[in-house]
């Protein structure tokens, strides 16, 4: 069983609605104009907001100390990002001692939502989230990073080396 309540007359009027947003919105501009100390804005290109160190921000795949890449081609991020925007293609390595390698790794950042969950993910700390945020650019193609992109781009120096040592993961037996 449905109740249908029937509005009262004073509800049928919005014109009292309409004028309370109408007095809200000029009292708010009027005490910006005459209080911009007081304001809450950020002039953006000069003025730059500083996130916490928890921040998610653009990825980063992190190198050994001899500058090659961490990822082993797992593809436990690949398979654990919710939007499906990580793309690995493996290959076997020439070393007998690693199995195999990234020959191919793509991320599409138009797709991402940038969740944490491909870093929490990685057994070997090759792929994080850095502080990075700021990603402008021309056509939607530029938004899909590479290998060289996501390792080697210039702000990073030639890369970011991982917190594991290789020595101390052969001694843990990782």
């Amino acid at each position: 069983m449905s109740v249908v309540k029937n509005p009262g007359s004073a509800s049928k009027w919005y014109l009292p609605g309409i004028t309370i947003g109408l007095v809200s919105t000029f009292s708010t501009m009027i005490k910006n104009l005459f209080g911009r100390n007081k304001m809450i804005t950020l002039n953006y290109p000069e003025e730059k907001y500083e996130y916490g160190p928890r921040f998610k921000g653009n990825h980063i795949l992190t190198v050994k100390k001899d500058g090659s890449l961490r990822c082993t081609a797992c593809m436990l991020c690949a398979t654990n990002c919710p939007a499906q925007c990580i793309k690995i293609h493996a290959a076997e390595h020439n070393d007998p001692t690693v199995e195999k390698y990234p020959i191919s790794y793509e991320i599409d950042i138009l797709r991402c939502v940038f969740c944490g969950y491909c870093e929490e993910a990685c057994p070997v700390d090759a792929i994080r989230m850095g502080p990075e945020w700021q990603t402008p650019a021309l056509s939607g193609s530029n938004f899909t990073y590479d290998i060289r992109y996501l390792a080697y781009r210039p702000n990073l120096k030639g890369g970011i080396q991982s917190r594991l040592d290789d020595e101390e993961r052969h001694k843990v037996g990782i």
